[in-house]
C-alpha cells in the first residue's frame, strides 16, 4: 500500500495540473469572497434600515462567506480527485500502474487515500483566501469579523476538512466514470447547475428540505453549519450534522468507487 501511495503522489507532483488548478481556486475564491462579503454586507444594512427582522444574525453571515471554500469551491478538490483516474485511463498510464500493482482494490484505495492530503491543500489555501479576503471586506466595511468565536473557528477548520473528503468523492466519480471528457462535463453540470437549482427551489415542497440534506453540496455545507443557499432560500435550518455531513461524503466516495471497481475496475485493461 505504501509504494501505492508514492506512486499515486509521484504522478500528481510530476505535471503542472496541481498548482495550475490551485493557483486557479485561490484567484476564485478571493474574487467570491470579496463579493458576497460586500453584497451580503449591503443586504443586511439595507435591511436594518428598512426595520426588517433578519433570519441570519451577522456572525452566521460571517460564517457562511468563510465557508465559501466548502459551499462554491469544492468543484476544485472533486476535479483534482477525479483527474487522479481519469487522466491514466486518457493517456493509458493505466497499464503500467496495474502491472506494477496487480491488486486492483490496492490501487484504489490508494487513490481514495492519496487524495485526502491533496484535498485538504486546496481546502486549507481556499479556505485561507476565503477568510483573508472577506474578513478583509467586513472590517473595511465596519462591522465584525467574529474570528475570535468558537463556532466561526470551527466552520474554519471544517471547511478545510471538507477539501479532503471532496477530494475522495472526485476519486470516485472518476472510477466509476474513467472517460475525462464526460465526467468533468458531468461534475460542471452538476454542481454548478443541477444541485443549485435543486437546492433553491427545494424549499416549494414539503419533503424537499429533507431531501435535500444529503445532496452532495448541501452535505459540504452542514460541515460549516451555514449555507449560501441557506441565506438566498430560507433553507438555513435544512442542514444535517457536520459529522452526518462527513460521513453523507465519505458515502458517496465509497459507493461511487464501489461502482467503479465493478465496473472499470473489473474490466480487462491494455
Amino acid at each position: 500500500m505504501s509504494a501505492a501511495l508514492l506512486s499515486e503522489y509521484r504522478k500528481f507532483f510530476s505535471t503542472r495540473l496541481w498548482w495550475v488548478l490551485l493557483l486557479a481556486m485561490v484567484g476564485y475564491m478571493a474574487f467570491l469572497a470579496a463579493t458576497f462579503a460586500v453584497t451580503m454586507n449591503i443586504a443586511s444594512g439595507e435591511a436594518a434600515e428598512a426595520g426588517v427582522e433578519q433570519v441570519f444574525s451577522p456572525e452566521d453571515l460571517a460564517r457562511t462567506i468563510y465557508g465559501l471554500s466548502a459551499t462554491l469551491g469544492y468543484v476544485f478538490p472533486v476535479i483534482v480527485g477525479a483527474l487522479s483516474v481519469t487522466n491514466e485511463f486518457r493517456h493509458q498510464t493505466i497499464t503500467p500502474t496495474l502491472l506494477a500493482e496487480p491488486r486492483r482494490d490496492v490501487v484504489v484505495v490508494a487513490k481514495l487515500l492519496a487524495s485526502v492530503p491533496l484535498g485538504l491543500l486546496f481546502g486549507l489555501l481556499g479556505t485561507l483566501t476565503t477568510v483573508g479576503v472577506g474578513a478583509g471586506v467586513i472590517v473595511a466595511t465596519g462591522n465584525e469579523a467574529f474570528l475570535g468565536e468558537p463556532t466561526v473557528l470551527r466552520a474554519i477548520a471544517l471547511s478545510v476538512l471538507a477539501g479532503g473528503l471532496w477530494a475522495m468523492v472526485g476519486v470516485g466519480l472518476g472510477t466509476a466514470l474513467p472517460n475525462q471528457v464526460l465526467s468533468i462535463v458531468l461534475l460542471l453540470v452538476f454542481t454548478q447547475f443541477v444541485e443549485p437549482m435543486v437546492r433553491l427551489f427545494a424549499g416549494f415542497v414539503e419533503w424537499g428540505g429533507t431531501v435535500a440534506q444529503f445532496l452532495p453540496g448541501a452535505a459540504g455545507d452542514a460541515l460549516i453549519g451555514a449555507s449560501f443557499y441557506g441565506v438566498l432560500g430560507g433553507q438555513g435550518s435544512a442542514l444535517l450534522t457536520w459529522w452526518q455531513g462527513a460521513l453523507v461524503l465519505v458515502a458517496y466516495a465509497a459507493v461511487l468507487a464501489l461502482v467503479g471497481r465493478l465496473t472499470t475496475f473489473r474490466k480487462d485493461i491494455t
